[in-house]
């Protein structure tokens, strides 16, 4: 019988799900607004219905195991979400739970290590082993491919968005500097709109701005990009990745802010190897196929 798995990317407001082969061919797709509890029920119910509506939909029996990822402190290993803010979870075994709901194989991790996981064996990162996927969105983080295999540390590892770079504006982790807090795309916008006052969605219309000479646009997007280079160069310092595959909304436009970081990184870095930047290829995409490959390595390890 041919390997089938359900994959699953679960954010603060939608589930991004499918029904993927052992190629990762998309078999049905769905969206759907994220079911939330604290305990994590609402969600194992819904994923159980999502994944059956999914086989319902590509004809197919049920999948031979399911993917779930989450944002937040995942530890992988043991399948529990140590905090995940945007779901009001604290230790929530989600993946015992859901796995006990299905009576299936479940792989259980973090949106952002599984976006890297798919980046470096089937996107911009393929063929690499020794590489950082950073992604830059609502928050900014980054997975880790260390001698050829990722480094998760229960979770803990990768925050690159809570690296110090300078600045005085307080985080929403309480402290102060971090690398998220000016270079997310949340950030991007939040300082336009606290500048001038007009609203942005994101950090996209404001790197629009900043291309048509908006001054207050240029101005925060190029601290952002200072604030980028400057935690890339401490990632660099201590793990020395050859490649880093930058990713998330602020990379859409990547013609524009790609130079400035390359440039920082060149002016900046002296005894540390110089990095190959390359812009991540899946896009959204990235953190579903991720987790496919999550649970296509359960299935062939039983």
């Amino acid at each position: 019988m041919a390997e089938l798995v359900a994959a699953l990317d679960v954010g603060g407001t939608t589930v991004k799900a499918a029904l993927l082969d052992g190629d990762l061919n998309a078999l049905a797709t769905t969206r759907v607004p994220t079911a939330k509890s604290a305990d994590g029920t609402a969600l194992a119910e819904q994923v159980a219905d999502v994944v059956s509506s999914l086989a319902e939909q590509a004809g197919t029996g049920s999948p031979g195991a399911v993917g779930v990822v989450v944002p937040g402190i995942i530890d992988e290993e043991a399948r529990v979400a140590r905090f995940s803010a945007n779901l009001d979870w604290r230790d929530v075994p989600f993946g015992e739970l859901l796995e006990n709901r299905l009576g299936l194989p479940v792989a259980f991790g973090h949106d952002v290590s599984a976006g890297g996981l798919a980046e470096f064996r089937v996107g911009a990162g393929t063929g690499c082993t020794d590489a950082a996927f950073v992604a830059v969105g609502t928050g900014i983080a980054a997975a880790l491919l260390l001698d050829g295999r990722l480094y998760r540390a229960h979770g803990l590892a990768g925050e690159v968005g809570h690296i110090d770079v300078g600045h005085r504006i307080v985080c929403g982790c309480g402290a102060t500097g971090c690398l998220e807090a000016i270079s997310s795309a949340s950030a991007i916008a939040r300082r336009y709109t606290e500048r001038t006052g007009r609203p942005a969605d994101g950090a996209q219309p404001v790197v629009d701005a900043a291309r048509h000479g908006d001054e207050a646009a240029i101005a925060v997007v190029s601290d952002a990009l200072d604030g980028l280079g400057h935690g890339l160069k401490t990632l660099l310092t201590l793990l020395a990745p050859e490649v880093i595959v930058l990713g998330g909304g602020l990379f859409t436009a990547a013609d524009y802010v790609l130079d400035p970081v390359r440039e920082y990184l060149a002016a900046a870095l002296t005894f540390q190897r110089m990095p190959e930047l390359r812009v991540a290829s899946l896009g959204d995409e990235a953190g579903r196929l991720g987790a496919g490959l999550l649970a296509l390595d359960r299935l062939r390890s039983r």
